[in-house]
């Protein structure tokens, strides 16, 4: 079997009266149907005859992880405890919740056959048809994300605690970790893309990965400020919003300047989207060891960031 049908009880079964929440308006909004067929993958069938749980309702902690800051033995604990997780899963009173170790092998299984990337993309169709995503333009941009382990001494002959994690250094402050890149909807506020690259990789070569195709306006800083790439821009009749950057023989110009200043007001929101990962989700330092399951809970925090984005923009019911 690939995964049990969960069921939920009649809440007038439950004998409690129930207001609904922001899990009730997220659970409703969105066709879960549509992410369980690319989570099919995660299972195979069972040769020993026990049923797996439903692919659909095991995404569904992954985010509550993400929402509330959940490690796996918390999340089974939760789930045991509170009826709006049991609500939001669709799983009944008397119904088996999943473990902590069925949980954490769900979310390597996702992570290992890559399908973080499918999963925000299947989201961001629904959101589009929605009318959420505004396609005016992209925010580009990067921060940097510690490693979940302490590197190694310099003169340490063992190999890194994380092999995938790299140096880099910015405003003189060496930092060992990743880089999370996002290309975000202006005007929504949405994350369109995301990819995760060790610290040492510039910003400017995730740029391509982070646009979208249908957007009619790039804005970007300083650092992914190339000649080539803003000829290409032009090209596809994309505005150009990238930051001059001013070079050693080649200061930058007053109007230049003034340019800048106007473009780093309508980019700023990429910052709040960092600012949100970083303090409400907690994702200033990685949580796993490696760049495959980083890169995994980078697409499960834009997820639960789009999901939650959504409640607040779409008109209550």
């Amino acid at each position: 079997m690939i995964g049990k049908e969960s069921r939920q009880d009649d809440l007038a079964a439950w004998g409690i009266e129930h207001k609904p929440g922001v899990l009730d308006r997220i659970d409703e909004e969105l066709d879960w149907r549509r992410f369980g067929k690319t989570l099919r993958k995660v299972f195979k069938d069972c040769k020993d005859g026990r049923p797996s749980y439903a692919p659909g309702m095991l995404f569904k902690v992954l985010l509550l992880q993400q929402w509330y800051g959940l490690s796996d033995p918390m999340a089974e604990e939760a789930i045991g405890d509170r009826l709006s997780f049991r609500r939001f899963l669709g799983l009944g009173l008397h119904d088996a919740i999943p473990d902590e170790t069925t949980i954490c092998r769900f979310r390597g299984a996702v992570a290992e056959k890559g399908l973080g990337d499918k999963l925000l993309r299947e989201l961001n169709r629904q959101l589009d048809d929605k009318g959420l995503l505004v396609k005016h333009g992209t925010l580009v941009d990067a921060s940097l994300i510690e490693a979940q382990t302490r590197p190694s001494r310099k003169d340490d002959s063992n190999p890194p605690k994380d092999a995938d994690a790299d140096w880099t250094v910015k405003n003189n402050k060496p930092t060992y970790g990743f880089k999370l890149h996002v290309g975000v909807d202006d005007g929504s506020g949405i994350i369109r893309k995301a990819e995760m690259t060790p610290a040492s990789t510039h910003d400017s070569r995730v740029f391509d990965e982070l646009l979208s195709g249908d957007e009619r306006a790039v804005y970007a800083d300083k650092a992914y400020d190339d000649t080539a790439r803003r000829q290409r821009l032009k090209r596809q009749g994309i505005l150009d919003g990238i930051l001059k950057q001013g070079r050693r023989n080649r200061p930058l110009t007053d109007w230049e300047r003034t340019w800048n200043r106007y473009l780093s007001a309508i980019r700023s929101p990429v910052e709040r989207v960092f600012g949100t990962l970083k303090r409400s989700y907690g994702f200033r330092r990685a949580r796993y060891v490696g760049l495959i399951r980083n890169r995994n809970h980078a697409y499960l925090l834009a997820m639960a960031f789009n999901m939650r984005k959504m409640a607040r923009l779409l008109p209550a019911s």
